[in-house]
């Protein structure tokens, strides 16, 4: 797209017609009276609550608008631009989603069950807590990543639960092992942590990482010799040096990340 200054005089002409602005404001009118819009301008459109199931919204321009909490189950949606939307907590069940950009879209804590997503575009799209997401979305890559990044917010349940259906489907993923072991660390599960960080190591072990096997041994001689510090009453610092190496542990573990995801 090309790039250039226009005269004073045009720029002055083309904001008074304003003809862009009063087709967005047109066409939100359309789809909010008859849940019909196919085609339309909704970029940056303010949606948010709106309850538009069944709506056909096929190739419209939704990009960057505000869409949160939105409801839009049933709705045609096919080859819609949503890249930059924002559909936080959106009700998207049996949305046709085909075809459709939704690259940096914010679905946080959307529910999306039963959504067809046959060719859409995910590229850097946030699907952090999103509800119903197909094995082809929510594949182990992106489950990881989606828990390291509850982990980095102190939402380490909700890591482990991404960490748990990461294993689910592919057992001899040590990252998730590893990370698992941190989180529940976290919460108090000493046990448990213990127990993931020995799986851990020896899958590293037999999949020949030996990084991944050294760092899962240093996590759990930490642990060893944090708790028999505490035993004993050691107060030399021992405590501040291990939790020292798991901000540094938590680091690697994102070095692990598919990048785009």
């Amino acid at each position: 797209m090309k790039s250039r200054f226009l005269p004073l005089a045009a720029l002055l002409s083309f904001s008074l017609a304003a003809p862009a602005q009063a087709e967005n404001l047109q066409h939100t009118q359309q789809l909010l009276s008859t849940k019909s819009c196919e085609r339309c301008d909704l970029s940056k459109a303010g949606l948010t609550y709106a309850n538009l199931s069944g709506a056909n919204l096929s190739r419209a321009d939704l990009s960057q608008a505000n869409l949160s909490r939105i409801i839009l189950r049933g709705a045609n949606l096919k080859g819609a631009n949503l890249s930059g939307a924002v559909l936080f907590s959106a009700d998207l069940t049996g949305a046709d989603l085909s075809g459709a950009n939704l690259s940096g879209a914010d679905l946080r804590g959307a529910i999306v069950t039963g959504a067809v997503w046959t060719g859409a575009t995910l590229t850097q799209a946030n699907l952090l807590g999103a509800v119903g997401l197909p094995a082809e979305i929510a594949t182990p890559d992106r489950l990881y990543a989606w828990g390291l990044a509850e982990a980095e917010r102190g939402n380490f349940q909700d890591a482990i639960n991404n960490y748990n259906q990461v294993l689910s489907q592919q057992p001899d993923f040590a990252h998730a092992l590893l990370a698992r072991g941190v989180a529940r660390f976290r919460l108090g599960d000493r046990s448990g942590a213990m127990a993931d960080a020995k799986a851990a190591e020896e899958m590293y072990t037999a999949q020949g990482n030996s990084q991944g096997q050294e760092i899962s041994t240093q996590f759990s001689e930490g642990m060893q010799a944090m708790q028999e510090a505490e035993e004993k009453q050691d107060r030399r610092g021992r405590g501040g040096n291990f939790l020292g190496f798991l901000g540094s542990l938590a680091g690697l573990l994102l070095q692990f990340v598919t990048p785009g995801l």
